[in-house]
């Protein structure tokens, strides 16, 4: 399960890199940017200055690591208003981040505000109808995507990744696990048109046969993304 999961992993990281276009003028928004690695890497394909770089991380020492490669790093909570100014960026990028969040109208509005008309939302997270989920629950089991509800461990599925680690803490919890569908739906009805999405990992399937699916049938993909262009 473990490999399955970094293979999706890194299918979906390779599409959102492939889907970028190089725009110097950019300015990039990290949602829950962490240590800023992989922002660095979406900050290279845009061809964007570091300086040009905003991060939001709830995590101080995560986001001193950040700091040091130069990016604007601000600490906040994603269920305050953000410290950035409405249209003050032209990309917003959000990895394994809403499900996260309590209040989903709050986040994808703050998304809205702080970019520019036509600006773009970039937004990867688990999907609730994945088959291993729909599979969990068939069983009577909690899904796999939302088994870290609690401070104490994993809740209510043996098969769980990490059913034998303790958790890191709350905001570590799995609030909102959505479908595609509720995906696209959502951005759309706060004002967005979306331009793409798409679904890696189509588990239990591997390799090649599990990559070719999930590109068939995005709705049953482990992990789901889409890109929205906010209405000018």
């Amino acid at each position: 399960m473990e490999r399955l999961w970094a293979d999706a992993e890194s299918a979906y990281r390779s599409r959102i890199l492939a889907g970028l276009a190089v725009d110097p003028s950019g300015v990039l928004l990290d949602v829950g940017c962490e240590d800023g690695a992989w922002t660095d890497q979406v900050r290279q394909k845009l061809g964007i200055p570091p300086n040009q770089v905003y991060g939001l991380e709830i995590d101080p020492q995560c986001a001193e690591r950040a700091r040091a490669r130069g990016f604007e790093i601000r600490i906040a909570d994603l269920e305050s208003t953000w410290p950035f100014e409405d249209g003050s960026v032209t990309i917003v990028h959000a990895n394994q981040v809403i499900e996260h969040v309590k209040r989903l109208d709050h986040f994808v509005g703050e998304i809205r505000r702080v970019l520019v008309p036509d600006g773009l939302a970039i937004v990867c997270t688990e999907n609730l109808a994945s088959w291993h989920n729909v599979g969990a629950l068939a069983l009577g089991l909690q899904p796999f995507s939302l088994t870290n509800i609690s401070n104490l461990r994993p809740i209510g599925n043996p098969y769980a990744l990490h059913s034998g680690e303790r958790p890191v803490g709350e905001s570590w919890q799995h609030v909102h696990v959505v479908t595609l569908a509720a995906l696209r739906d959502l951005f759309v009805a706060h004002g967005f048109t979306i331009t793409s999405s798409w679904g890696t990992g189509y588990h239990p399937l591997p390799g090649r046969l599990g990559a070719g699916l999930a590109t068939l049938d995005p709705r049953h993909a482990h992990f789901i993304a889409i890109v929205a262009r906010a209405s000018a």
